[in-house]
């Protein structure tokens, strides 16, 4: 949970107003499988030294890398304005963009992958717009840098309970399990919603889906929208599948390793957590047993990659990095394996939807969603989830809520210009 999840941090204090069931960790390291080492520890937190203050700490920028870069084709990056970043970057993937850049293929890995890989997306089949807005969000545009929080608790009783007991506090129904079959809309000007139990009329509707599910609840319901935007859902693509492995070892992992390490140039793998450093279940369960916690996750696997097969390659690859891991024998294990994440493919974002539709009633929600605020990831998710209530409170004339963001454009006057020069 990064620092610059505004919004997301305000819908997290509803329940924990001093966002006490987080943590912070203390650092962002970074492995490359050459050995190379970042932090963003030491990182300035002010724009623009915080680009600055990477480049001179890092090992993976060397003098005679940056000599070779291409400064004019960086220059879209000083000023990354929303939606305009779209309109300039948008028909380009984010490899070729870096390629262009010249940008040091050693700094790529360790420092862009990490912003590519976290779309669950192959760099070549990643938008070069969603990369240069990360890199806005994060190194020019705010001043909390690289450095997050995480949840004291496993998500149930760090997130979804209390929000789920907040929710019912205001006479909320939570449902979980119960699939939705189409959304009907009605003369009177409500939606009528079929479940696979029963069917109710609402006033007004938010599809908070990923894309998969978008795709065919709106398929099945026929009367949504207009041609154009059944068309432009049609066409939402899936991120390739990812895979998450926890495993319970028989032993502890050496003292010094961190609670989150980011990894390049280990196969699939893109980082380790060591969850007792962090996590109360699994310091609890380690301190009795003597053990230790890992988490593997690798993002954006090869479709068609077998799961036992990648399930053991993530192991092998925690050996590699952690090699005290080799002796240690796993008492238990669990995988995720999905396929749920939105790809924002080259070119793709004039497909997106927005939050509003043509149905007044019906707006959409979630990190599939176009915006002209600069958020991404999970805070665009939450963003848009108030952008949603906020268009549906204006037809009673209720004021929505106050969003925050960073800023919409680069905040150092000399760097705008020069980016205005580039564009020219």
């Amino acid at each position: 949970f990064f620092r610059q999840y505004y919004n997301l941090r305000g819908l997290l204090r509803r329940t924990d107003p001093g966002l006490e069931r987080l943590t912070a960790l203390p650092d962002y390291p970074l492995l490359h499988g050459s050995g190379l080492r970042d932090s963003f520890r030491h990182v300035p937190r002010t724009p623009p030294w915080s680009a600055l203050g990477f480049v001179a700490l890092s090992p993976s920028f060397r003098l005679r890398d940056l000599r070779a870069m291409n400064p004019v084709a960086a220059l879209p990056l000083l000023d990354v304005r929303v939606p305009e970043v779209y309109e300039r970057l948008d028909g380009t993937s984010a490899h070729d963009f870096l390629d262009a850049v010249r940008f040091p293929r050693s700094a790529r890995h360790l420092a862009f992958e990490v912003f590519s890989r976290s779309f669950f997306a192959d760099p070549r089949h990643l938008s070069a717009a969603e990369m240069a807005l990360m890199f806005h969000i994060y190194f020019l545009g705010s001043a909390e840098g690289l450095l997050f929080d995480v949840p004291r608790s496993p998500f149930p009783a760090a997130l979804w309970d209390p929000l789920a007991a907040y929710l019912g506090r205001h006479g909320a129904e939570v449902r979980t399990g119960t699939a939705v079959e189409r959304v009907t809309p009605r003369p009177d000007g409500g939606y009528e919603i079929a479940t696979d139990r029963e069917e109710r009329r609402h006033d007004t509707v938010v599809l908070a889906l990923d894309a998969a599910g978008l795709r065919s609840l709106v398929a099945r319901s026929e009367r949504l929208g207009d041609g154009s935007w059944r068309e432009r859902i049609g066409r939402l693509r899936t991120a390739p599948p990812f895979l998450v492995s926890r495993l319970w070892l028989d032993r502890p992992v050496a003292p010094g390793r961190p609670g989150f390490l980011g990894t390049s140039g280990f196969g699939t793998l893109d980082n380790i957590s060591v969850l007792e450093r962090w996590e109360d279940e699994a310091a609890r369960w380690a301190a009795r047993t003597g053990g230790s916690v890992v988490e593997l996750h690798a993002y954006a696997v090869r479709p068609g990659a077998a799961r036992d097969v990648e399930e053991k390659l993530l192991v092998d690859q925690l050996h590699r990095v952690y090699p005290e891991t080799r002796a240690a024998s796993v008492v238990d294990a669990r995988h995720v394996w999905h396929d749920d994440c939105p790809l924002f493919p080259v070119g793709g974002f004039t497909d997106r939807p927005t939050v509003r539709t043509p149905d007044p009633g019906l707006v959409v929600a979630g990190d599939l969603v176009r915006t002209d605020l600069p958020v991404a990831l999970m805070e665009r998710a939450a963003t848009t989830g108030f952008l949603a209530a906020d268009a549906l409170l204006e037809r009673w004339g209720v004021r929505g809520r106050t969003l925050w963001t960073v800023p919409d454009r680069g905040r150092a006057t000399v760097l705008r210009t020069l980016a205005g020069w580039a564009g020219r």
